[in-house]
């Protein structure tokens, strides 16, 4: 094996997703490790199809979620190459829906307790999740639950990108611009002024300046008729072995959406997902062919939080404890501290999705790992634990349980053995996989 590396851990690399298959926690899964131009590892388990009895392969096509916002953020990133918008340019240039935001004056109150933002939304903003908007499940009260009702996770029942654009701008902001992360619609916002901006739409850009040269002939935001049959069937899965098909008849109409949402929308495949990691490894450029500069892809990949910022729990942990935040992906700042979260080393850059997908570019080690699945857990309510969330004592004592992993372990052990821990579909399986591909790099 090159580089001493042992042929028996390259072989244990594919042993989480296995297990994760045959004990049911996920119907399939693809997952691969490519490391110095060579697929070390490329293992498809289970099936994409639990009724038709259709197996994962190779080339299964995927609902990517929230692996599509690196992509919408790197195209941005070519934009501004171009001199066609800057970091700091306010998006009402191209979206005067959002030239007037308001903002709460607390998180949790009533939609018309208000004042006016003190700066304008930028681009930076945009793709920091620093713009103060929020998804429903990151908002709280009746915020919350106005995004979730008129947004949710469908836009094809929207009849423009303009309509729901006016319909995100008429809500108020959860945070000022620029004071802190707040996980959000940034990015399909990101996307609908990126196709304003080029003057076609964000799905022509992106097969343009992206997805042609790449060869990323699979990844689109909609899947053709000829190509159904190897979608994988997205399902909610309450307890293991048991999978519920959910319906996102977008990917499937008749016809092209007329809505692409670049935070959320994409199909890929684990070929073409990889085209686009490594596009980003090797410093924006890809088979001899350069599409971003090195400096480009060094702002994305570098922590642009604050300390204060990152002190902030996200999601009801402290997410960025051990990371940071870029242009579009997350950093790992300290390998032992995030080792909870996963192994990465330092500088290790990425971005999960809500389907389980899961992506990792380690440049100390010139690897990519990716992996693909199509399993949601349980509905979390939108807006929910807000208060446990922003209690100080409850903060403080969640980022003193997660900066020791053995305690950590421990109480996560008992949870599961009780029957109390949430159900995260894939979860362990992708760490155990991480922790694997890890042991196997090291000679």
């Amino acid at each position: 094996m090159a580089d001493g590396l042992s042929p028996e851990n390259i072989q244990r690399i594919a042993t989480p997703a296995r297990q994760a298959v045959a004990t049911g926690d996920i119907p399939g899964v693809v997952c691969l490790v490519w490391r110095r131009g060579d697929l070390l590892q490329l293992e498809a388990a289970g099936l994409r199809d639990i009724d038709a009895r259709l197996p994962v392969e190779r080339d299964t096509i995927f609902r990517i979620a929230s692996m599509s916002k690196p992509v919408t953020s790197v195209v941005a990133m070519m934009l501004i190459e171009r001199g066609v918008m800057r970091l700091d340019d306010p998006i009402a240039k191209w979206a005067p829906e959002f030239g007037q935001m308001r903002v709460l004056r607390r998180p949790g109150g009533p939609l018309d307790d208000t004042y006016p933002a003190p700066r304008p939304i930028t681009i930076e903003h945009l793709m920091t999740h620093r713009s103060g908007l929020s998804y429903g499940f990151t908002a709280k009260g009746p915020l919350a639950l106005a995004l979730e009702e008129r947004f949710g996770l469908k836009l094809e029942s929207w009849r423009s990108s303009d309509d729901w654009m006016s319909a995100l701008a008429s809500l108020p902001l959860s945070y000022a611009p620029g004071e802190r992360f707040n996980y959000s619609h940034s990015t399909d916002v990101l996307g609908f002024i990126i196709g304003r901006a080029v003057g076609s739409t964000l799905q022509g850009a992106m097969r343009e300046l992206l997805f042609a040269p790449l060869g990323m002939t699979d990844t689109d935001f909609w899947i053709p008729p000829q190509k159904r049959d190897r979608a994988a069937v997205l399902y909610r899965s309450t307890a293991p072995g048991v999978f519920t098909p959910m319906s996102l008849s977008g990917f499937l109409d008749p016809s092209p959406p007329v809505i692409s949402a670049g935070g959320q929308g994409l199909v890929s495949t684990a070929d073409d997902y990889l085209a686009f990691a490594r596009l980003l490894l090797q410093g924006g450029e890809f088979n001899g062919k350069r599409l971003l500069s090195p400096e480009s892809v060094r702002l994305m990949t570098t922590n642009r939080l604050t300390a204060a910022e990152r002190h902030v729990n996200q999601f009801g942990i402290p997410f960025f404890m051990a990371q940071g935040f870029g242009l579009g992906v997350s950093v790992v700042m300290d390998p032992r501290k995030n080792a909870w979260m996963g192994a990465g080393g330092r500088g290790a850059f990425g971005w999960p999705g809500l389907f389980g997908g899961w992506w990792q570019v380690d440049p100390e080690r010139q690897t990519v790992m990716i992996w693909l699945q199509q399993t949601m857990p349980p509905q979390v309510p939108p807006g929910s634990g807000g208060a446990m969330r922003d209690s100080p004592m409850a903060a403080m004592l969640t980022r003193w349980l997660f900066a020791r992993p053995k305690v950590l372990s421990f109480m996560s052990k008992m949870a599961q053995r009780s029957g109390k821990a949430p159900r995260m579909p894939g979860i362990a399986a992708t760490q155990m996989f991480q922790k694997q591909a890890y042991t196997a790099l090291t000679p």
